[in-house]
């Protein structure tokens, strides 16, 4: 693989798995726009690597609490914030599991075309805008009940359609349920963690049952580029998002997708 081609395909994942602007779209297009070859399982294994470091870097104090709360919960069966907060994160998770098992290859094979991107770009991000302009923005991630959740769950389910995006979606949720834009991107973070482990461990699993050759070298450089430009791009995003809200990346969204409209109709 392209030492080049490495390096721009894991900062794209990088600096948008966790924006609202889709990096599945974003990863799908960039080679066909530029006619490189597919950058291959072992790349997208390495870059979710990556990205799961740094979203786990960031939160680690909070993902640690999580993990020993919810640890502490199925032993004695008691619940304080931080379990319960723990157990939405799962029963958020659980629609995306199943409709991944169950619809993966019906999307593999018919909706990663450009022209779903586009629509999924555009009308995703209108609901963002929607969501951000029309939410009350008053609750916190401590208010969450089991039926935020599960909305937010299966909201997160639509973004197995490429073009969604999985934090975008997932923020639109929470903030028409009332979340703060920062609560919002704190739980959909947090979501992520689970879901990248889960698409990961899958690619893993497809990976082992292939022969082709790796090149390590640029894995390594992938893994690294991607962890540390999601890192970043969390950080920057967790300290601007109250002031600039989600209009800029509505607009970027509709430009994006008109993009696409004009480029493959």
């Amino acid at each position: 693989m392209d030492y080049l081609h490495a390096i721009l395909l894991a900062l794209v994942q990088g600096l948008s798995e966790f924006l609202p602007i889709s990096s599945s779209a974003h990863l799908i297009l960039l080679p066909r726009l530029l006619g490189w070859a597919d950058q291959g399982l072992a790349f997208d294994v390495a870059v979710h690597v990556g990205t799961l470091a740094a979203v786990i870097a960031y939160f680690r104090h909070d993902v640690a609490c999580l993990m020993c709360a919810w640890g502490e919960s199925c032993v004695k069966r008691q619940l304080n914030p931080d379990a319960q907060l723990a157990w939405l994160v799962v029963l958020s998770t659980l629609p995306v599991a199943v409709c991944g098992l169950l619809f993966h290859d019906l999307i593999e094979d018919y909706l990663r075309s450009p022209l779903v991107i586009a629509a999924a770009t555009i009308g995703f991000g209108l609901l963002l805008g929607l969501s951000d302009v029309r939410g009350r923005k008053i609750r916190t991630e401590d208010t969450l009940t089991a039926t935020d959740a599960l909305w937010i769950g299966l909201a997160q389910a639509l973004a197995l359609i490429p073009g969604t995006s999985r934090s975008g979606i997932t923020m639109t949720a929470a903030l028409a349920l009332g979340l703060t834009r920062s609560a919002a991107a704190r739980f959909s973070f947090l979501l992520s963690v689970p879901v990248i482990l889960m698409a990961g461990g899958y690619e893993s699993l497809q990976l082992l049952q292939q022969a082709e050759p790796v090149d390590w070298g640029a894995i390594m450089l992938g893994t690294v580029i991607a962890g540390v430009s999601a890192y970043l791009s969390i950080h920057f995003f967790m300290r601007l998002i109250e002031q600039v809200g989600m209009l800029p990346f509505v607009v970027y969204r509709l430009l994006l997708g008109v993009f696409l409209l004009l480029l493959f109709v």
